[in-house]
């Protein structure tokens, strides 16, 4: 595990769709292209906030969720949506997620953030994703990620991590 480091080389497909969407959006200050990327635009919250209201497009989450370890099941219990719900989202090209959908979309593709710059590889994360957790209960993250709370609780793990502070 990698500690202390504020950003990692995306091996992802460079943002692209991220970079089209950011641009568009109202906040307090201008971005080069160069500093939007995932760890950058979750960590400016009024730039979130304004995502969440205008609902993400069908095109930036299925880059979200390509640089996820999720599959479409998950994706659709975490969204709270029948699986072919979002095959019919994905079939059309310029469908736009509500707000409450565009929330739980930002949050997990922070939590998935997180998880890349911490774990050394995808794959590390994937197995702390589903290996029962002490500091979560003996529960495993991937089982908390359906709630808002859940994703919190997953999410400050994750920092603890980050920060070196370990449950004994």
């Amino acid at each position: 595990m990698k500690t202390g480091i504020k950003e990692k080389k995306s091996t992802s497909t460079s943002n692209k769709e991220l970079k089209l969407y950011v641009r568009n959006l109202p906040r307090g200050k201008t971005l080069k292209v160069s500093e939007i990327s995932y760890p950058y635009v979750l960590k400016d919250k009024i730039l979130v906030a304004n995502a969440v209201k205008r609902g993400v497009t069908n095109n930036l989450f299925e880059e979200i969720k390509s640089n996820s370890p999720f599959d479409d099941l998950q994706w659709s219990k975490f969204l709270d949506v029948n699986i072919r719900t979002l095959q019919r989202y994905k079939s059309s090209k310029d469908h736009i997620y509500k707000p409450l959908q565009s929330e739980r979309i930002f949050e997990l593709a922070e939590i998935v953030s997180a998880g890349k710059l911490i774990f050394d590889t995808d794959e590390q994360f994937k197995i702390w994703l589903v290996t029962p957790n002490l500091a979560l209960g003996k529960e495993r993250p991937i089982n908390l990620l359906d709630s808002s709370y859940g994703k919190e609780l997953v999410l400050a793990e994750l920092n603890r991590i980050e920060h070196g502070v370990f449950v004994v």
